[in-house]
């Protein structure tokens, strides 16, 4: 039987614990008891964990050997910020499909109202984030950083020199390394090649970032900004797809090619 895959809150040699309204959805809603077996992420490993204390706000395992967790290649995802109940869906399934690091991008098409709300939404997005890894059994959820324009974002998958970097509230290291080895950003004026035509031309990726615009796209001098910046444009084919549509079936092309 499947277990059901917890991410530790707190974590030291073989004991590990679950905090807060974290730990109380599995001891009040779903009646966490003593020596009920799951399994726990602490920090790159997961392992097998007994509950040996239940509380409200606080539920503590001990634990056991080491599982064995299957590495996928990075994802960083650039996700131009739209409608909150949409992009929430689209963080939410693109956890689930393992995304790596998601990154909300303010474009020049994201609604102004949308755009200065956003900063505050980021906890949530985490949140959203954090229940979904755990639901599809990954070891960790993906980083989702605070809110920046879009010429800050490319600065971090970018040599300084060409693309001048401002202060950050990500990591340079996007991708598990200083730059992605493949860049494409999703443009419906894209030429004939498509995203799984592209996966396929390029051998051995080991890292990946791939750019899904707002609400009718990426405007012209975006698009010149991401060729600048050696970002490889490709379309989804001939439909028109919503942001978060887009973003989901991005995700998931990428990790069936990949």
């Amino acid at each position: 039987m499947t277990r059901r895959r917890w991410i530790a809150d707190e974590f030291s040699g073989d004991r590990a614990a679950l905090t807060g309204a974290h730990a109380a959805h599995l001891s009040r809603t779903l009646r966490a008891r003593v020596g009920q077996q799951f399994e726990v992420a602490c920090g790159e490993q997961v392992r097998r964990a007994t509950v040996s204390s239940v509380q409200d706000e606080r539920v503590e395992f001990t634990l056991g050997e080491e599982v064995t967790a299957r590495e996928a290649v990075p994802i960083a995802l650039l996700l131009a910020v739209f409608k909150f109940d949409r992009m929430e869906w689209a963080i939410e399934k693109c956890t689930e499909l393992n995304v790596t690091t998601i990154i909300p991008v303010i474009a020049r098409r994201t609604e102004k109202h949308l755009a200065l709300a956003a900063d505050k939404r980021a906890e949530r997005w985490r949140r959203i984030a954090r229940e979904a890894a755990e639901q599809s059994r990954r070891i960790a959820p993906p980083e989702i950083a605070n809110p920046v324009k879009l010429k800050e974002a490319l600065a971090n998958f970018h040599d300084p020199a060409v693309m001048p970097r401002e202060d950050s509230s990500f990591s340079r290291e996007i991708c598990g390394q200083p730059r992605c080895d493949l860049r494409i950003v999703l443009a419906e004026a894209a030429p004939e090649a498509t995203l799984s035509e592209v996966l396929r031309a390029h051998d051995h990726v080991t890292s990946l970032a791939l750019a899904v615009g707002p609400e009718g796209g990426w405007t012209t001098d975006e698009l010149q900004l991401f060729e600048l910046t050696q970002w490889l444009a490709v379309s989804l084919g001939n439909t028109i797809l919503r942001a978060e549509t887009a973003a989901i079936a991005a995700v998931a092309i990428t990790r069936a090619e990949c």
